[in-house]
């Protein structure tokens, strides 16, 4: 019967084992099926990826075809010089394998681009490869005509298909076309200075693209650089299509094609210069001549100027500032210089003296006029002779030029020159064309400090906007506030708090909530973290203030209450926003929405909503991952300690939450790394306050914090897990304080401490703090209340006595010290405090007896001393120690009494 049993058991088992052995393989099946679909869907996904961007690229085809054209000769006109060849600089034999026409015989006409070319559809776009360094630079080139070609389809290609982003300065570079030398150190500044200028405006440089003359210098300054900074900068090169070198290889569409910079021994073309990144290839139907891209250069110039400039979101009244820097050049320099300044608008030009030619003739001429315009008839021929010298002119051409110079000094005020010398603010070239900027522009000064924003140039603004005597609109440095919080410009707010501006009044609830829902932002986790306490949150979604709440809450825990999330804030907040609609809101930029913000609240109530506002601005900061606004907020208001405790807090919590999420690893570590700098900080500051004054230290650390939830910085620092902080000599010395409570006692404290509570009236032998060291140790509300409650019936004692004697008596002991610290004194002129009546300094000597400062310490009364000794922690750790021991002792006796008598009784009872 038993095999029988282990035999079915054994069935049984087989059966079992058999049904998990078929559902392992219904799981794998399933899993697989999953993984299969899953891989389906990828491939799937992938798929419609590839047509997408394939359409798109095909999309970007046709649309580059049917915009841009080329230009090409139809008609072969002999050249004057040589009647072999087209004035187009084409030979004969192109122009009849092409089926051009040719001129009548004894016909006579002058050749000209829009009446002796046609329109072609373009025929080379792509990308160059330039080869010879050691990694191949890229950079995308464009054919089009310079006769029919739209300014608004260039600025297209420039900004949506080659993802560039509007200038917010343009920096156009003129001078000599062939090759020429610099002074070592004018070469060195200009490179400096104009790659400075042009990285931390985000400016566009355009020159003609040709690596020869000016250019070079230009191509040079970015080359000096690393690749990062080097990609920062954007270099459009406009050249000629008929004098570039190897042009044919750049023929085809859409195509990558390697290109060797080397020049070659022509004198009519000219390679392109590997360090700029874009080149628009203008085409009038000529080969070897220059000049046809002059007029174009000039059309798109006028068109960038005519652009809005974006400051955070928002498209201001003026345009992109275009400004002119001339380093040595020709005769045609000099008249573009002219061109430049008599234009409307016109445009500010920077000459560098002593790189030659024609910037030295600028600079000497501007140097040199009077100031209506005239200049020295002796100066007046060196300068004509300088000129026929310098250009190889015959007089008449020299006088010729020689007015077009005094046309262009005329306009002083557009030109700065530029000059190596001791000045300081000769040092950068960088500040001179900024500095020529705003002289040359007829902007006012808000937009001249929108412009200084803009760039991130804060020493421009320091020393030409914020001068002395400047008066502002009322709200406009608000404006430039919020630009400069928005766009995370440090130096500009510390500028602005410098010149007036109050964060008291600045500080509203809808300029906050803007700052939480900018999208200039750099990457950050706060829309993780708002999912994480609000569910079902859209992708538009407006962050408010009761969710930041939340979110602060969520990561500080143990029972913090954020301000935003009180009943007395939320009150507030939500009359303000029956008040302000923001619906009216919705589909304007950030910068139209701080200006239509209407005055509802004045000083005192915008104190009494945001009382600390750079804590605000500072957890906006952390949130928003601002690092070094962060910094900034920290240096400004009220406990640092605290908010150094909370920032660090806030990151190692975001560092979590990122670990949680699956981010990336660098996010949690930049976050940690935050953190340990913000809990460093703290660190230190305890340290350094500990050093000044111990006491106040002591009282820093268990002061309560009503902006922080209740909290003291010594929990504060508990909740940030700060075990440095803690293990501080400050934060020990404070918890033995606590410790022992009233008592003051250096030696054998436990010893004594359980004397007393053996034998009562030893307490009385024992050294007890005074009120006045009491008043400073930290105090529970109940201890608080007491106390009060006692010196409110001193001093009804006090008056009673008072009215019944009629006479001061100052030489009692208070019972309250603060009130002894509330007695109004006279203050002499110099601080000092002085008599009443003038007679004598006794009374000063009363007062001064009566301060919490002085020697003499008001002693404990001996029901006090009681309560401080049995209300002390050790106290009442030892008083349980010993009860507990008494009763385990009792326990114990007991027990052992027991167990004797049964003994005993069983040996009475054995014999």
């Amino acid at each position: 019967m038993t095999i029988i049993g282990l035999n079915r058991l054994g069935a049984g088992g087989y059966s079992s084992m058999r049904m998990l052995k078929v559902d392992v393989n219904d799981d794998e099946r399933r899993r697989s099926r999953t993984s299969l679909a899953s891989i389906i869907d990828d491939l799937t996904h992938l798929r419609k990826s590839l047509l997408r961007q394939k359409s798109e690229g095909e999309s970007q085809r046709s649309w580059v075809e049917r915009t841009f054209h080329r230009r090409e000769c139809i008609k072969f006109i002999p050249s004057h010089r040589d009647h072999s060849r087209c004035a187009c600089g084409r030979n004969e034999q192109w122009h009849i394998q092409t089926g051009a026409s040719r001129l009548e015989p004894g016909q006579i006409e002058k050749w000209h681009p829009y009446k002796h070319t046609e329109q072609r559809v373009t025929d080379a776009y792509g990308t160059i490869e330039f080869q010879g360094g050691p990694h191949p630079s890229k950079a995308q080139y464009m054919k089009l005509s310079s006769l029919d070609t739209r300014q608004e389809n260039v600025l297209t290609l420039l900004l949506k298909h080659w993802g560039l982003d509007l200038p917010k300065l343009l920096i156009t570079v003129h001078g000599g076309i062939l090759n020429f030398d610099l002074q070592p150190k004018l070469k060195r500044v200009f490179r400096k200075g104009l790659l400075k200028a042009a990285r931390t405006t985000g400016a566009w440089i355009v020159t003609n693209g040709t690596n020869t003359g000016v250019t070079r210098h230009v191509g040079d300054a970015i080359s000096d650089r690393t690749t990062k900074a080097r990609n920062k900068v954007v270099a459009i090169g406009i050249a000629p299509w008929g004098i570039v070198e190897n042009k044919e290889d750049l023929l085809g569409r859409d195509i990558v094609v390697p290109y060797h910079c080397v020049s070659s021994t022509k004198t009519n073309t000219s390679v392109l210069n590997s360090n700029h990144s874009y080149f628009l290839l203008v085409d009038n139907g000529t080969v070897g001549k220059y000049g046809g891209e002059i007029l174009f250069r000039k059309k798109f110039e006028k068109y960038i100027a005519q652009q809005k400039i974006c400051i955070a979101n928002d498209f201001r009244g003026h345009g992109v500032p275009v400004i002119c820097v001339v380093l040595e050049g020709g005769a045609n320099t000099i008249r573009s210089v002219l061109e430049y300044v008599t234009d409307t608008p016109p445009v500010p030009v920077v000459v560098c003296d002593g790189s030659g030619r024609a910037a030295d003739l600028l600079a000497f001429a501007h140097k040199y006029t009077m100031d209506d315009g005239t200049m020295a008839e002796s100066l007046r021929d060196q300068l004509i002779l300088t000129i026929q010298r310098t250009f190889m002119y015959t007089q008449e051409q020299a006088e010729k030029l020689f007015i077009e110079l005094m046309l262009c000094v005329k306009k002083k005020e557009l030109i700065t020159v530029f000059r190596m010398g001791d000045r300081e603010e000769s040092k950068d070239i960088d500040l001179a064309i900024l500095t020529a900027l705003l002289k040359g522009t007829t902007a006012n000064a808000i937009d001249q400090l929108n412009l200084a924003l803009t760039w991130d140039r804060v020493d421009i603004a320091r020393s030409h906007i914020f001068v002395y005597g400047q008066e502002w609109p009322e709200g406009a440095l608000e404006v430039a506030m919020m630009d400069a919080l928005i766009n995370d410009r440090v130096d500009f707010v510390k500028l602005l708090l410098e010149n007036g501006v109050s964060m008291h009044t600045f500080l509203t609830i809808p300029r906050l909530e803007d700052l939480y829902n900018s999208r200039q932002s750099p990457s950050n986790t706060l829309r993780y973290l708002v999912r994480d306490v609000k569910k079902h949150v859209p992708s538009n979604y407006r962050y408010t203030l009761p969710d930041i709440g939340l979110v602060l809450q969520h990561l500080m825990g143990g029972g913090f209450r954020a301000y935003y999330c009180r009943k007395r804030f939320r009150q507030k907040y939500h009359a303000l926003k029956q008040t302000i609609s923001y619906a009216d809101f919705k589909g304007t930029s950030v910068g139209n929405i701080v200006t239509s913000i209407p005055h509802l609240m004045n000083t005192k109530q915008a104190e009494e909503l945001f009382p600390y506002p750079f804590h605000d601005l500072m957890i906006w900061a952390v949130l928003m991952k601002r690092q070094k606004m962060a910094l900034f907020m920290w240096q400004h208001g009220e406990e640092a300690l605290a908010k150094a405790l909370l920032a660090g807090k806030l990151y190692a919590a975001m560092a979590h939450e990122a670990d949680q999420d699956d981010l990336e690893i660098e996010l949690s570590e930049e976050f940690r790394h935050y953190a340990d700098e913000f809990l460093g900080l703290a660190l230190e500051l305890l340290g350094h306050c500990y050093k000044i004054d111990d006491d106040y230290t002591q009282q820093l650390l268990t002061y309560e914090l009503k902006n922080f939830s209740e909290q003291t910085c010594l929990g504060l620092a508990v909740i940030a897990n700060h075990r440095q902080f803690i293990a501080h000599t400050c934060c020990q010395v404070l918890l033995n304080d606590l410790w022992i409570g009233g008592l003051r006692m250096r030696k054998n404290t436990s010893l004594k401490v359980i004397l007393g509570i053996i034998f009562p009236p030893y307490l009385f032998a024992l050294d007890f703090k005074s009120k006045e060291e009491l008043q400073l140790m930290p105090q529970t509300m109940e201890e608080h209340l007491d106390e009060l409650e006692d010196a409110a019936s001193v001093a009804n004692i006090s008056m009673s006595s008072f009215s019944e004697d009629q006479d001061y008596n100052y030489n009692e002991d208070v019972a309250d010290p603060i009130s002894a610290m509330n007695q109004q004194s006279p203050l002499k002129e110099n601080g000092t405090l002085g008599s009443m009546d003038g007679s004598n300094s006794a009374v000063d000597n009363t007062i001064f007896s009566h301060m919490p400062f002085r020697k003499k310490k008001s002693p404990l009364r001996m029901g006090k001393k009681v309560y401080e000794f049995y209300n002390a922690p050790i106290t009442k750790f030892w008083a349980h120690a010993v009860s507990g021991s008494d009763l385990t002792s009792c326990f114990t006796i007991n027990v052992v009494v027991v167990v004797l008598s049964i003994y005993y009784q069983r040996l009475d009872f054995m014999f």
